[in-house]
């Protein structure tokens, strides 16, 4: 009974203590779509993508029945940093939901044309920008005036706040209408009640959150994906206290905040903990906390190089190739080395016998597109008489009109299909996670690899295929599946087999070595076949921004090469930012990793301009 009268309570005080619509609510999962696409149409940096702000705590005046419900004080503000466009996930700041969307609309028009604004210049920028933004594109003007009025008539009233409040609270409204005709923010107690139509200063990571005491080695997931939360977070390390006896400590405040961090030394705990996500999400402020000495039944695993008697073969020294450093802007010359590998224990086998029915159909798929042996008529010398032309030419002596060398015979050629494709996989660690609940990416790699090597080679198709993964710049391991030179068949197969995951994603090394092998083929249409399951990332720099950027440049390369790049991914996310990498219609997104392998041979056909 206490608990259903709490809960009526609970419910009836957030309600009466509301600032909000939630039945006008617009939500930025189903906007992404339509903003990503005026984002750039209205000229913003392509690299960006547009993700869901996290809420940042504030203190702005509240009115009594928000401190009783505890509400008010938690914000969603749109931001944008080097890497992305933050926007609230829901907006409901209106009470019709027409003025919600176009709140969405204005904030990213807003974007397109900012950067992001200092903590001390927030006021004075955001009016200049409301004036640019009007300037650039006077048909947002009607737009911008109903989103002020209609915000300004929402703001408490100013009988709630006291004499200093009032004052900023009237240049913050001045500001919303005129924009261009304050200043400077009177000082009050607290922070304003904020600005739903402005950009806010960007949440910057401590810088202590991007170290790592151990040089940078990461400790193995054991093969699944993180999780990926809602929104940025403030981090920080916290220094451990050096306790030796643990310390299981109940305080009665933690059934109702989350947020503090308590400098206790605990017994380590060695079982998954359910609740760390929820937690995760709630807090505002992330403290990680490095503990010196390792648990007795911990294992901590470092992906590290393999012994040279357990690694793949290096193929020599390996070469020297350029990175675009996004950050200074210009090409670094022999920066990364990729050094070409074979499987280790690669054993010749057959196709497996899962795939046989899949692999044998296929070929009769294929095999009707072999190119055929054709008949050149009218030669003037071949093993066969032209039947035709022997007419032709008996009627035109009749008639006083013969050549005096007739062109009688007919030769048989073969027609040649001026056509290569390079087929680059990424085999980095995250290939280990599992597809379904059978099977792991690389499992689907590798049949996909089975099967499209089966179809390209009935087909009569010059075709290579390699793989890589990475460990910082001087080791990108490009492993050698098969060359272009090299027949099909059972030594490819092993290699197949072989294949096992990697390390990290430097995507940009790989295909540019791939550019320098396909560049060398003189057919006319060279394909370049990209299969993977996430973004570039490395244990460096080459991460977010930097790591797309270097991709991106890679892949300007191989066009002005004569290549036609192709991405085939199962990553969700990448709708984000396979657009800005490939171009549009230059990817496909597989919901189901299952179906890469009967789906890469339509996909070949569908790209080479073919039908069966």
């Amino acid at each position: 009974m206490e608990e259903f009268v709490g809960m009526r309570w609970h419910n009836l005080i957030n309600r009466l203590a509301r600032t909000s619509y939630p039945e006008a609510q617009v939500r930025l999962e189903d906007e992404g779509p339509r903003l990503a696409m005026v984002f750039r149409a209205l000229g913003g940096d392509p690299g960006l993508v547009i993700k869901a702000a996290t809420e940042r705590a504030l203190k702005p005046p509240r009115h009594w029945l928000e401190k009783i419900a505890g509400t008010g004080r938690q914000y969603a503000l749109a931001w944008r940093d080097e890497d992305s466009v933050r926007l609230p996930p829901v907006i409901q700041a209106y009470p019709e939901r027409e003025l919600n969307r176009d709140l969405y609309l204005w904030l990213i028009a807003l974007a397109s044309q900012a950067s992001t604004p200092e903590p001390d210049q927030w006021l004075q920028w955001n009016q200049q920008q409301v004036l640019l933004t009007l300037q650039r594109f006077p048909g947002l003007g009607p737009l911008y005036q109903r989103l002020a009025w209609g915000l300004v008539a929402v703001r408490p009233s100013l009988d709630s706040l006291n004499a200093a409040q009032q004052r900023r609270e009237r240049c913050l409204r001045t500001a919303i209408l005129e924009p261009g005709s304050q200043q400077a923010l009177p000082v009050a107690d607290g922070d304003s009640l904020p600005v739903p139509l402005w950009l806010y200063p960007s949440l910057h990571p401590a810088k202590a959150a991007v170290s790592r005491q151990d040089g940078g080695s990461d400790v193995s997931n054991g093969g699944l994906k993180p999780k990926q939360g809602k929104g940025r977070k403030r981090a920080e390390f916290i220094d451990d206290i050096d306790g030796k006896d643990g310390l299981i400590v109940f305080r009665l405040e933690s059934l109702f905040s989350w947020s503090e961090f308590v400098p206790v030394d605990r017994t380590l705990d060695d079982s998954e903990d359910d609740e760390a996500d929820r937690v995760a999400e709630d807090l505002d402020h992330l403290s990680l906390s490095r503990h010196g000495d390792a648990g007795a039944s911990r294992l901590k695993l470092d992906l590290d190089l393999p012994s040279a008697a357990e690694d793949d073969i290096p193929l020599g020294a390996g070469m020297l190739l350029p990175e675009w450093d996004w950050r200074k802007q210009l090409m670094v010359p022999r920066y990364c080395r990729v050094i070409p590998m074979l499987p280790k224990d690669a054993t010749p086998c057959a196709l497996p016998d899962r795939l046989q029915a899949m692999g044998q159909q296929l070929r009769r798929r294929f095999e009707v597109l072999r190119p055929q042996q054709a008949w050149n008529k009218r030669q003037p010398s071949g093993p066969t008489l032209d039947l035709e032309a022997c007419i032709d030419f008996a009627s035109a002596r009749q008639r006083g009109l013969a050549s005096a060398q007739p062109a009688l015979w007919r030769q048989q050629a073969a027609q040649h299909r001026d056509l290569a494709c390079l087929v680059l996989a990424d085999l980095s660690l995250s290939t280990e996670a599992y597809a379904d609940n059978e099977h792991q990416v690389i499992d689907v790699v590798r049949d996909s690899m089975h099967l499209l090597g089966e179809a390209l080679d009935a087909g009569n198709d010059a075709f290579a295929m390699y793989g890589f993964s990475s460990k910082r710049r001087d080791h990108v391991r490009f492993s050698v599946i098969k060359n272009f030179a090299e027949p099909w068949g059972e030594p490819v197969h092993g290699r197949i087999q072989a294949l096992r995951p990697g390390y990290y994603t430097r995507m940009g090394a790989a295909i540019r070595q791939a550019t320098e092998i396909l560049k060398e083929q003189p057919a006319e249409q060279r394909l370049l076949l990209l299969l993977t399951d996430g973004k570039p990332n490395d244990l460096d720099l080459y991460e977010g921004r930097y790591g797309m950027e270097d991709t991106r440049h890679a892949l300007l390369e191989a066009r002005k090469a004569g290549l036609e790049p192709f991405c085939v991914t199962i990553d969700q996310q990448a709708a984000d930012y396979l657009p800005y990498l490939f171009g549009p219609q230059r990817f496909h997104l597989l919901h189901n990793a299952a179906e890469l392998p009967t789906l890469l041979p339509r996909l070949y056909l569908l790209l080479t301009g073919r039908t069966p």
